[in-house]
């Protein structure tokens, strides 16, 4: 035993050693090439002194970041997580001139410019120098990642599972933003993601499951992390209650839709046990919470959501290399957006704007820090953990869910997923890893874009009021504009468009393919018949434009050229939405049983030969409404877990499930109680115990989408 201590120390010694060179080489370099940058004394020195000038400063370097580092960014923590990652240059040039100033005879001196890029290029060649002698060593990797784990769990006083008896197995529940089912079999097959298709391959399988009508993140995601979704329309919607606009992405939305779901189920969420929650809109019910947009907005100690960031930016390599992604990628945006400028591409949006930073946001600080805390998660042996990756979604949006852009995205996706699964293998207890998706992506040109008006003003039209001559952009509602803001400290979408002032100008809100129209000056959910005196042109118009779908007025579904079915009638519903796929009347049934349903709801024309919808948003791969993949994500599980059943319909179903594996023999024990949920269209107050599927929309009996093995 001691002479493996020896060893063990021995070997962190030499690659201690290894990397102090690597780095004296770098800054050796660095000096001969920048001219604003030398390492000996005004009357020149002999290599030997230059050499050892370098090891000095490169080891005086290195002890500062390992030491004042951490301190540093723990007293940065209120800093805006953006702005800390725009600072690292700076803040670790800072410490290179703090280094050179400890050189004896003053030999070192630096332009403080230039510092930045110096300091930028040893803390990068270090990492890659450190990471790739773990790499070479297997048993030195696994060892420092228990050294890892056992050091959190002492620090946080927890137990040791790897001690006594075997710690039953923990479930890791990792969501691709966005990511259809059709899309995931594409990727696998095409190489693009060699890692799932891996898992695939041998110890995995996947199926698609079915949205509510609303098919978007923040539906989906409160459904599976808290078992309600009921009340959930769309993305954003008017309730005439309180005169508010409800927005999924904003943190004083998603923190009262939380509060809302609880107070239905009865239950804390997926993750009340021992859990952690990752780059959600919602807690789910988790102590430890990294990039929760629903606690977001709380200021002071009581937000733990941004403590996330301090466990990735205290190590000063993976602030630089998060910072020069974070560039790279925002100058590639850029770049795409050029080239498909100059080629044309057709369908296409606006890129401007703030718009490469918040993607740049997306698919490096938030994956980065997202994968980190996930890391640190198994490595605490923490019992249950869902995390978020965004980067696709975002991306799709812009650049549509197919192509070189979101290629390029599912390879770091899948390379991220690699990292994952191989930490898991080190962790102190076995971790089962399921795959899923919160919803697909529909491509098609936009409504505006197609049509060359917006909904809104299509609204206005219909009800002879004054349309602008020049159409109006709609504001994207992506996740990550509103991660962006919330690590900013601004506010989302906040003003007019949140608060609605009184008068008899209709509300008309986007969600993807879906569009909301309130009148604020109709008490109540207004009656077909009402809205049809109050504006009677304006149904005809919307029913009968190409752009549109269908309608939903109060239990009734309007088509074009006049067809009409109530919803109370059996098989009326069902064969005016047939184009739109199996359960779209049983979907748009249960919407219609929504206290907030809005007066009238619109969903856009779907064309079944090419899948394609028309957003009235700036999307051009668009979620939110029915028609097409966005309403077809994926299921990913292991096989030593039970088969999820035939059918999945509605996100409640997807988090019953969940709640199953969690409880499974040999599995995770969390309180086997079923929370306590309303009934299909009741009021909260007729609660149904014992049924894990409340709210959401019965099966059909539709056979179910191919199933990978």
């Amino acid at each position: 035993m001691v002479r493996g201590r020896w060893r063990t120390a021995g070997s962190a010694l030499v690659r201690v050693l290894l990397v102090w060179a690597a780095s004296t080489l770098t800054m050796l370099a660095l000096a001969g090439i920048l001219p604003d940058f030398r390492l000996q004394s005004d009357d020149g020195d002999s290599i030997t002194q230059i050499g050892l000038t370098a090891a000095w400063a490169a080891g005086a370097f290195g002890m500062l970041s390992a030491l004042v580092w951490p301190v540093l960014v723990r007293a940065l923590l209120l800093v805006p997580a953006l702005v800390l990652g725009l600072l690292v240059f700076f803040l670790n040039g800072s410490l290179l001139l703090i280094a050179l100033s400890l050189i004896p005879d003053g030999r070192g001196e630096v332009a403080p410019e230039t510092a930045v890029v110096v300091a930028a290029v040893m803390s990068a060649v270090a990492s890659a120098t450190s990471t790739a002698l773990a790499v070479r060593d297997d048993d030195a990797y696994r060892r420092r990642l228990y050294r890892l784990a056992d050091r959190r769990r002492r620090r946080q006083g927890r137990a040791d599972p790897a001690r006594g008896a075997e710690a039953p197995p923990g479930l890791l529940m990792l969501q691709l933003d966005g990511l259809g089912y059709e899309e995931l079999r594409r990727a696998c097959g095409s190489g693009l993601m060699p890692t799932v298709a891996a898992l695939l391959d041998g110890s995995h399988r996947a199926r698609s499951w079915r949205t509510d009508w609303s098919s978007q993140t923040g539906a989906s995601q409160l459904g599976i992390l808290h078992g309600s979704n009921f009340d959930v329309p769309a993305f954003r919607w008017y309730e005439k209650d309180t005169g508010e606009v409800m927005v999924c992405n904003r943190p004083t939305s998603a923190a009262e839709l939380q509060r809302r779901a609880i107070g239905r189920t009865g239950d804390g969420g997926l993750l009340t046990l021992d859990g952690a929650s990752r780059g959600n809109l919602f807690s789910g019910g988790a102590d430890q919470l990294a990039l929760v947009l629903s606690v977001s907005a709380r200021r002071g100690r009581a937000n733990r959501s941004r403590a996330g960031y301090f466990a990735y930016f205290s190590d000063p390599a993976n602030a630089v290399r998060t910072a020069v992604s974070f560039v790279s990628e925002a100058a590639r945006e850029i770049g795409q957006s050029v080239r498909a400028r100059i080629r044309g591409d057709r369908p296409r949006v606006s890129r401007g704007g703030l718009y490469p930073l918040i993607r740049a946001f997306a698919t490096v600080v938030e994956r980065d820090v997202v994968v980190a805390a996930v890391i640190g998660d198994m490595l605490a042996g923490r019992t249950a953990v869902y995390a978020d990756l965004v980067a696709y979604d975002e991306v799709a949006h812009h650049s549509g869910p197919r192509g070189r852009d979101t290629d390029r995205v599912l390879r770091r996706l899948d390379r991220s997923l690699a990292l994952i699964a191989r930490v898991a293998e080190h962790a102190p207890r076995r971790y089962r890893i399921v795959l899923l998706s919160d919803h697909g992506q529909s491509p098609g040109e936009t409504f505006l874009g197609r049509y060359g008006l917006s909904l809104k003003d299509l609204v206005r039209a219909g009800c002879g009021l004054p349309v602008p001559r020049r159409a109006g952009r709609t504001r994207s509602g992506a996740e990550a504009r509103a991660a962006v803001l919330a690590a900013l400290h601004r506010p989302v979408e906040e003003g007019e468009e949140a608060h609605p002032g009184p008068g008899s100008d209709p509300v008309v809100l986007p969600s993807g393919n879906l569009g909301l129209i309130s009148f604020p000056d109709i008490p109540g959910r207004a009656s077909r018949a009402r809205v049809e005196r109050a504006h009677p042109a304006l149904l005809a118009t919307l029913a009968n434009h190409p752009g549109v779908g269908f309608l939903l007025v109060d239990g009734v579904v309007m088509g074009r050229d006049g067809r009409v079915a109530r919803l109370d009638v059996p098989g009326e519903a069902e064969e005016l939405l047939a184009p739109f796929g199996p359960g779209a009347a049983e979907a748009v049934r249960r919407t219609d049983a929504f206290p907030h349903v809005a007066d009238v709801m619109v969903n856009s024309a779907y064309d079944p030969r090419t899948g394609t919808v028309h957003a009235f948003e700036e999307q051009i791969g668009s979620h939110g409404g029915l028609g097409g993949e966005q309403g077809h994500p994926f299921l990913m599980w292991p096989t030593d877990l039970s088969d999820p059943g035939e059918e999945l319909a509605g996100a409640e179903a997807v988090h019953a499930v969940l709640r199953r594996w969690l409880r499974e023999p040999d599995g995770p024990q969390v309180p086997v109680d079923e929370p306590l949920g309303e009934p299909v269209g009741e009021p909260v107050e007729e609660t149904a115990p014992g049924d894990a599927n409340n709210g959401s929309f019965p099966s059909t009996g539709a056979p179910a989408r191919d199933e990978i093995r």
